[in-house]
């Protein structure tokens, strides 16, 4: 699958997993678009299946073109989104109330990110304090409220070692116009684009909806 393709199948689909979950068939991803007959396995050796580690290395190429939109949203696995449906989803989610109510561990890497994006894993957990394996599970839950209100995004990665880590930055920064295009978005918009890309989609809807419902919840 080439940049392109993967692109248009973005745009087409207004989401896609990287990689199936287990090979199932929904969510959709883009190994499961690109090659809808063949079972994915986790293989890295010489005689593993070279589409994945293509696969791997073009989540980064899309991160970074700006075309679309990397977020881990869907159960930690990176999702990617076209730019109309994070757009809407954005403008549905920061309308509701408990946007901006995050706890203070997360509230700490979106003032970092803010200050500057994007940052690599190593210097967002040394400059908010959380390094170390016992503070590993805040870290990743702080990331995880962040995640999910789509308030940052993934562009590009930093290499930091034996394996690179992804370079996460603030999405008001790294995609300024996008999100100023949300806040201006009125809610029916939103909402049919929503209709149009996630309602055929069970398990893309329910957790959807259930971020809605935390967010909407005082």
């Amino acid at each position: 699958m080439t940049k392109r393709e993967a692109i248009k199948a973005i745009e087409q689909h207004g989401m896609l997993l990287a990689f199936p979950v287990d090979n199932a068939p929904e969510p959709r991803s883009l190994w499961s678009v690109a090659y809808p007959r063949s079972k994915m396995k986790w293989e890295w050796d010489e005689d593993g299946d070279n589409r994945v580690a293509e696969l791997w290395h073009l989540r980064e190429v899309l991160s970074r073109s700006r075309k679309v939109v990397y977020v881990k949203w869907f159960k930690g696995r990176a999702t990617f989104f076209s730019l109309d449906l994070f757009r809407a989803l954005l403008a549905i989610y920061s309308r509701q109330p408990k946007f901006r109510a995050l706890s203070r561990d997360a509230r700490d890497l979106l003032s970092l990110l803010e200050e500057n994006s994007p940052q690599s894993t190593k210097q967002l957990k040394r400059q908010s304090g959380l390094v170390g394996r016992a503070l590993e599970g805040t870290y990743t839950r702080a990331l995880k409220e962040l995640w999910s209100r789509l308030q940052i995004v993934v562009f590009g990665e930093v290499d930091e070692g034996a394996f690179p880590s992804l370079a996460i930055g603030a999405t008001k920064w790294i995609f300024e116009g996008l999100y100023r295009e949300a806040a201006e978005m009125t809610e029916a918009e939103a909402e049919a684009l929503v209709d149009l890309y996630i309602r055929s989609q069970p398990l893309l809807l329910k957790q959807h909806l259930r971020i809605v419902a935390e967010l909407r919840h005082t």
